[in-house]
């Protein structure tokens, strides 16, 4: 039907949309960031009619357009198509696993129940795993095009990161799986709306702390960001896989790192700290620990949700923009070493131990 047609395009149109103002929010953020750790003041010199907000110009509407109007520069000997193909490649592989990611709980409308999920897929963990592989071919297509040495490296490192670092990603999202008992991550949310002992959110942090700490470094690592940013290294290779790449397709390509940084941020909320579920707050309003409810508006429980889970994927963004500013770059034999000899180990351990105590506690989560 045409209701239910509108009801799915304004799905998807409202999560790009959220993913992609929460990119140019933390592209924002590093630039300010960085400066304060530098101590520089930032992009702040672009300004409309006067008005620059501390760099929002430069960085939501200067840079863009200078992007968007630069030449498409190509060196002699490059493969024009997949020249083309690699940033589009990079940057809709990024995008399209927050399809999946539930960004509220269901929006009553009538007598209509609306899933805030642009997806809802029952195998969403599986489709986000699928997605993130195919990342890789962007990385590699985009050296290979090139026809640069520098470039091919930097994609070579890139590839085998990504592979390597995908693993541990996997076990740690293979411990949340056991846990939750589902591969529907809105199902994981609703999971995670309990209280234990009455007082203490059931998030996935508590069950999986150890997965956490697996996910998070490998989604630091799948980002390809300081300390894992072996395949750009600008300091090395200039700017790794892309070197070769400006105007509109470099944009793609430096979209695609952000939005890579975003989903981490989404998916951690998500899997680990209660995704929209905001403690204490029901669908009927807010359960005190002692005793009592503070009747609540559904429709403003569900706005409320939608907020909180913006917020959660602002602090875990800004946090992974800290890491890239503060900490120094692996070698490469570390950063593989860091992958085969330290995170797989620790995820296989974790899904062992994971499993025993499903099985000795004799259900999920």
């Amino acid at each position: 039907m045409l209701a239910d047609l509108l009801i799915d395009v304004a799905r998807v149109v409202f999560i790009i949309l959220l993913a992609v103002q929460l990119v140019a929010f933390g592209g924002f953020c590093e630039r300010k960031i960085s400066a304060l750790i530098q101590d520089r003041i930032g992009a702040n010199r672009a300004s409309i009619f006067g008005f620059a907000g501390m760099g929002l110009i430069n960085t939501f509407v200067a840079d863009p357009i200078k992007w968007l109007l630069k030449e498409d520069v190509r060196i002699v000997g490059t493969d024009r198509l997949l020249h083309f193909w690699a940033p589009v490649v990079s940057l809709v592989m990024a995008l399209v696993p927050f399809a999946v990611i539930p960004f509220g709980n269901e929006l009553v409308v009538g007598d209509r129940h609306i899933n805030l999920q642009a997806a809802p897929l029952g195998v969403g963990v599986l489709y986000v795993l699928a997605m993130v592989s195919l990342g890789v071919y962007g990385v590699v297509l985009g050296g290979w095009a090139s026809n640069n040495r520098w470039a091919l490296l930097g994609s070579v490192r890139g590839s085998a990161q990504m592979i390597s670092y995908e693993i541990a990603m996997g076990l740690a999202l293979v411990g949340a799986v056991l846990v939750y008992g589902t591969l529907d991550l809105q199902e994981m949310v609703h999971a995670q709306g309990r209280l234990l002992g009455g007082w203490l959110p059931a998030w996935g942090i508590i069950y999986q702390p150890l997965g956490f700490l697996l996910f998070f470094v490998s989604g630091v690592a799948e980002s390809k960001r300081v300390p894992f940013d072996l395949p750009e290294s600008e300091s090395e290779l200039i700017a790794g896989y892309f070197t070769e790449y400006s105007g509109a397709k470099h944009f793609m390509f430096f979209m695609a790192d952000f939005v890579e940084v975003v989903l981490v941020s989404a998916l951690v909320t998500t899997l680990y700290f209660g995704g929209w579920q905001i403690p204490f707050l029901a669908p009927d309003g807010f359960h005190f620990p002692g005793g009592g409810i503070l009747p609540v508006a559904p429709l403003l429980v569900t706005l409320l949700g939608v907020v909180a889970f913006t917020v959660k994927m602002l602090f875990f963004t800004i946090l992974q923009i800290v890491l890239s500013w503060t900490l120094p770059r692996f070698r490469y034999d570390q950063l593989m070493r860091l992958g085969w000899k330290g995170l797989l180990p620790i995820g296989l351990a974790n899904v062992v131990v994971t499993a025993g105590l499903i099985l000795w506690l004799g259900g999920h989560a």
